[in-house]
């Protein structure tokens, strides 16, 4: 496997940017964007090998994509209550869409994405206790659409609509220590895409290298609205919990960015 410096590596970069249109030679491949450059790169999938590898990642978008990254998987705190599917799922869920067809009867959901700039359609919302450096789940009764009427009818006569008690939380020194494991520092790359005979070609036009991954940039990023938590759980499994990240936003995490 090809061995760099950190200036091989951007010289290198700065050359694949130069390139122009670039076939995507694993066709059928999602990932094509990331395998393309590893190929060009001559690494082994997101294994950069510098000296100080394990603390670089490298990480690809499309350009103009909607599509959320995904940072991490993070179970909200007190883990030892597994909080998502014991209390959230059981207490708060709505019957699965494919209750009775794919799944049994009794299948439920509780599946949201929730940001900390607005409430969901079921009122869950994220807070940011500073304080205490937490990030909370917390659910408002009030902020339930009338289309759920019957669903906070059920949650009225079986747990209440106060405030989630306990309510689940990651906390911030957690937060950065798993975030820190993937993201302490990267090499970001955008890239154009074109598709002709139903081929990909990728046009590697934006790289900055993203360095010093901060919690408060982290925190603000959050309150910003452009990170937010995915749930996916249902009854007879928990997805996992998500830290999902709005497109072109992964420079708001760190405090120094050099576009090369």
């Amino acid at each position: 496997m090809k061995t760099y410096t950190k200036k091989e590596l951007i010289s290198k970069l700065k050359l694949i940017s130069k390139m122009g249109w670039i076939e995507n030679k694993r066709h059928g491949n999602v990932g094509g964007i990331g395998n393309t450059i590893e190929d060009l790169l001559e690494i082994e999938e997101n294994n950069l090998p510098l000296p100080n590898a394990g603390e670089w990642e490298l990480k690809t978008q499309r350009k103009n994509t909607t599509s959320l990254t995904t940072l991490f998987h993070m179970e909200p705190s007190p883990r030892a209550m597994k909080f998502v599917p014991q209390i959230l799922l059981l207490n708060y869920g709505w019957k699965h869409n494919e209750a009775g067809l794919k799944y049994p009867k009794s299948e439920l959901s509780f599946r949201q994405t929730i940001s900390c700039k607005s409430r969901t359609d079921r009122g869950f919302g994220i807070e940011i206790d500073n304080n205490d450096k937490k990030i909370l789940l917390s659910f408002d009764s009030n902020e339930v659409s009338e289309k759920h009427t019957i669903w906070l009818d059920y949650i009225k006569n079986s747990v209440g609509l106060e405030e989630l008690n306990p309510q689940p939380y990651w906390g911030f020194n957690d937060l950065i220590h798993k975030a820190g494991t993937k993201l302490t520092n990267c090499f970001y790359v955008i890239a154009e895409v074109k598709k002709e005979n139903s081929i990909e070609f990728y046009s590697y036009t934006d790289i900055y290298m993203c360095e010093n991954l901060d919690i408060e940039y982290f925190v603000k990023t959050i309150s910003d609205g452009n990170i937010l938590i995915d749930f996916d759980a249902r009854t007879g499994h928990n997805h996992g919990t998500k830290f999902r990240l709005k497109t072109g936003k992964l420079t708001s995490l760190y405090k120094k960015i050099t576009k090369i």
